[in-house]
């Protein structure tokens, strides 16, 4: 049989150049299911676990069906945690760059009034929470005439996380013609009921969760005391010695009394949840994705939105009390093809915990002897090595993509009169510089930040230092570095 390959699909040229740039060449199994049923506009559920490229299965031809032109969001992402919208506004840009594809993240726990301003510009996609959602619709803020494609993703969450009544409320407001795409890990009734309820002969479409086979994941568990659980975590850790490792514990409290413990203990570790700063959450998420530290503290929160392809380890300290929590703890690991372990304490009184989730995977986590003295010993000096040699720092899937864009800023937007044509039209006529060459365009009232690609972005700094735009000699610098 022919693989299948991205050239294979009817993609213009700008989307292929961005999948070229971020390393895609060939689909993975959902990318290859659902791509082509997107294309032709039809409404699925698929129910495929996280770590399956499932974002990319959607954004990519969203991004490629989006018209430019049209300034109010044409599509609208529902994602149950902030992490997740902030990854997915991340891959679509990523994946839209070259189209100029302007996607916006709107979320609890960020000033609205920022929002409200990100959504007066133009905007080709909105991701966001069903509550943030919800709410800018109310105010108003939030166009839908134009929206002509929905996603639902991690539905099961959505309704783990008492979203479902919103998401139906915000379904509710849609134009009727639109293409529904529902992603799900697991399919509760509640959630066929959504699909059966709201979407015209969605397609079914079912991969294989390959996480919850041993082919990729190594499952085993520890029975422990509970007050023995943490020298017994410590011991693991020795052993197994992990390049990158989640510990997922049960509460925040919990969280923060290990991240403490193990931090104290010399780990290279930090910690996430949800009682966290969203700008604190989004700072330790980058730098672990960065691989700044080996061990993330996290509760639940944690395991929607973390894509992270070299997770070695994860280790439910606290067994989850909802069975479909393991399948996603434990989708952490073994991403992108590779192998990972997945190592759960567990203690006398949770066998009832233990036997759902062995139910629901359909297999019975192997129990392991806990380490022996002798091998924590003679593990113990390779663990302190690593512990105290800096991680080597991982490439994001994105950088041969931004390492070509620079961002500028310029000192004038709305007030000055200033519209994106007249940037477009002012740049492109440098010396050596083209239309495809400007990216995504944002005019605030009174500064605009203009994207230059293919390593244009010195020549076009230089120039525009001299350059009018509109009759008006702006101020100009590279916005990150201003």
């Amino acid at each position: 049989m022919t693989e299948i390959r991205f050239t294979d699909y009817k993609l213009s040229e700008d989307i292929m150049n961005a999948l070229k740039s971020l390393g895609y060449e060939k689909p993975t199994e959902v990318q290859s299911k659902v791509i082509p049923l997107v294309l032709e506009k039809k409404d699925l559920v698929a129910k495929s676990q996280t770590g399956s490229g499932k974002t990319a299965s959607y954004g990519i031809p969203i991004c490629e069906l989006v018209d430019w032109l049209e300034n109010k969001p044409q599509a609208l992402v529902l994602t149950p945690t902030r992490e997740l919208a902030v990854q997915v506004t991340d891959d679509l840009t990523n994946i839209g760059r070259f189209k100029r594809i302007k996607a916006t993240a709107i979320y609890g726990k960020q000033p609205i009034a920022i929002q409200k301003t990100e959504l007066k510009q133009k905007n080709h996609v909105v991701v966001g929470t069903p509550g943030r959602v919800f709410d800018h619709i109310e105010r108003g803020t939030l166009s839908l005439d134009k929206i002509r494609y929905l996603v639902i993703d991690e539905a099961d969450e959505m309704l783990n996380m008492g979203f479902i009544e919103q998401v139906k409320a915000i379904i509710n407001k849609l134009p009727k013609e639109r293409v529904t795409l529902l992603f799900s890990a697991t399919l509760p009734e509640a959630v066929k009921s959504l699909a059966q309820k709201y979407m015209k002969d969605p397609i079914d479409i079912e991969i294989k969760a390959s996480g919850m086979t041993t082919d990729k994941i190594e499952h085993f568990l520890y029975n422990v005391r509970e007050q023995d659980k943490l020298s017994l975590l410590k011991d693991i850790t020795i052993v197994e010695n992990p390049d990158s490792c989640i510990i997922f514990c049960r509460t925040k409290d919990r969280v923060d009394m290990l991240c403490d413990e193990l931090t104290d203990s010399g780990y290279s570790s930090d910690k996430i949840h949800g009682g966290m700063e969203q700008d604190d959450r989004l700072a330790v998420m980058n730098d672990f994705k960065k691989g700044e530290f080996r061990y993330l503290i996290a509760t639940d929160v944690a395991a929607r939105g973390i894509d992270i392809e070299n997770i070695t380890h994860v280790i439910n300290y606290d067994i989850p009390l909802e069975k479909e929590s393991y399948v996603h703890r434990t989708g952490r690991t073994a991403r992108a093809g590779l192998s990972g372990k997945a190592i759960t304490l567990v203690t006398p009184f949770e066998d009832r915990f233990l036997n759902e989730i062995e139910e629901y995977i359909g297999f019975t986590i192997p129990a392991k002897h806990v380490p022996a003295m002798e091998d924590v010993t003679r593990n113990k000096s390779a663990f302190k090595e690593k512990m105290n040699k800096r991680p080597i720092l991982k490439k994001s899937k994105s950088e041969q993509l931004n390492k070509q864009i620079m961002k500028l800023y310029f000192n004038g937007g709305k007030k000055k009169k200033l519209r994106a044509v007249d940037f477009v039209g002012t740049i492109a006529k440098i010396d050596g510089v083209a239309v495809e060459d400007i990216g995504i365009i944002t005019i605030q009232d009174t500064v605009s930040f203009v994207e230059i690609l293919n390593g244009k972005g010195p020549l076009v700094l230089e120039t525009m230092k001299h350059t009018k735009v509109k009759g008006k000699l702006l101020k100009v610098y590279e916005a990150n570095k201003k």
